[in-house]
């Protein structure tokens, strides 16, 4: 029975040595949750890269006793158990090979609209602020729904500016549903419900939001979409995580650039030098790149569109237009085509994307907008 296999799942996933990515090869060799309960101890062996001591604790019956209550939780508090091998769980993050294998859910996602992750530091300045209220009205027309970390700050702000702009929104817990955190977002959560969204995590109830709970939620904000959009984050901060994952993941990533000497900011210009990161020129170019519905103008917007032909300096034109007659080239490619040395290539090729000319891909591959 399939209620049966939720139960087994949990159990599983609560073994100690069986994580995300052990779980997975378990129920692909034996079938299902169940039958990897029941049969992974005696024939491990048919387990490639499991060894004994890994499938030790499976079978042990407190961990069934705990998904028990588990599952009574869920059922008392409306709570959704997703499972990743019944294909339960959103199929964009279905292709993550450290995908959870269980998430738990408060509330519905639609899983045929298109999604973008949001994310930011917690410490947000106007400048950010102005961004996300500018990206949500400039894409008032577009259909999507935005994923992001409900913490304070950019995340907050996401998650209000979807509920203002009717936007349904993802919001990714670092805990069980027993606790919510910050306390601060409470309401929040309850309104991001009420307006169609949902609550989402892979802990279950009784997980306390540990700090090393937080990293780990962030691969999921980055597998939800196929993009994410970083809009201010300082050096290390956890959005640099985010967009880790999201390249590892082949996914988009873009970054709002600011000034060298704002610590907001520093995060974002150095995924976008480091290549890990497209540059948001204008909200418009954005929103195309996103492949969302073309925005009408604001008049006086922060990040305004302009079809000015802008007259490159000469060094610029020759990258540009290098870049132009082969789409993705590579670094190397460039600098023995024009015989420019790649040190001096990459600071031009940064201020061709701060002017929405040219986008970055991962392995340094460049390609003109």
């Amino acid at each position: 029975m399939i209620s049966q296999e939720y139960l087994y799942a949990i159990a599983l996933r609560e073994c100690s040595q069986i994580g995300d990515i052990h779980f997975h090869k378990l129920v692909r060799t034996f079938g299902s949750a169940q039958e990897a309960w029941r049969r992974a101890k005696k024939e491990y062996k048919k387990l490639e890269g499991i060894g004994q001591k890994t499938v030790s604790d499976i079978g042990n019956n407190k961990h069934l006793e705990f998904a028990e209550e588990e599952l009574n939780f869920c059922e008392k508090n409306n709570i959704q158990v997703r499972l990743k091998h019944l294909g339960e769980t959103p199929f964009l993050l279905n292709e993550c090979n450290d995908a959870p294998a269980i998430l738990y859910q408060k509330g519905n996602i639609d899983d045929s609209i298109s999604k973008v992750s949001i994310v930011g530091t917690r410490n947000m300045t106007s400048y950010g602020r102005q961004f996300i209220e500018d990206l949500f009205e400039a894409s008032q027309s577009s259909t999507y729904l935005s994923v992001s970390g409900l913490a304070l700050g950019v995340d907050k702000e996401v998650h209000e500016q979807s509920i203002l702009h009717q936007k349904p929104t993802i919001a990714v817990l670092a805990h069980g549903f027993q606790y919510l955190y910050p306390a601060k977002n409470r309401k929040l959560s309850e309104k991001i419900l009420q307006e169609g969204g949902a609550l989402i995590t892979e802990f279950s109830s009784s997980q306390k939001p540990d700090r090393e709970n937080f990293i780990q939620r962030n691969r999921i904000v980055a597998g939800m979409s196929p993009a994410t959009i970083v809009v201010e984050t300082g050096f290390g901060g956890g959005s640099v995580s985010t967009a880790a994952f999201a390249n590892d993941y082949n996914r988009d990533v873009f970054a709002l650039p600011g000034k060298i000497t704002d610590l907001c900011s520093q995060g974002c210009n150095q995924l976008i030098f480091h290549n890990k990161a497209t540059a948001i020129s204008t909200i418009k170019d954005l929103i195309g790149m996103l492949g969302f519905n073309a925005p009408k103008e604001k008049i006086g917007e922060l990040f305004p569109y302009s079809e000015t032909i802008v007259q490159l300096p000469d060094n610029q034109n020759l990258i540009y237009q290098s870049i132009k007659e082969e789409p993705l080239i590579s670094l190397d490619d460039l600098s023995q085509k024009i015989g420019l040395a790649t040190h001096k290539i990459l600071p031009i090729i940064l201020e061709l994307e701060l002017l929405g000319k040219v986008k970055s891909f991962s392995g340094r591959q460049f390609m003109a907008i």
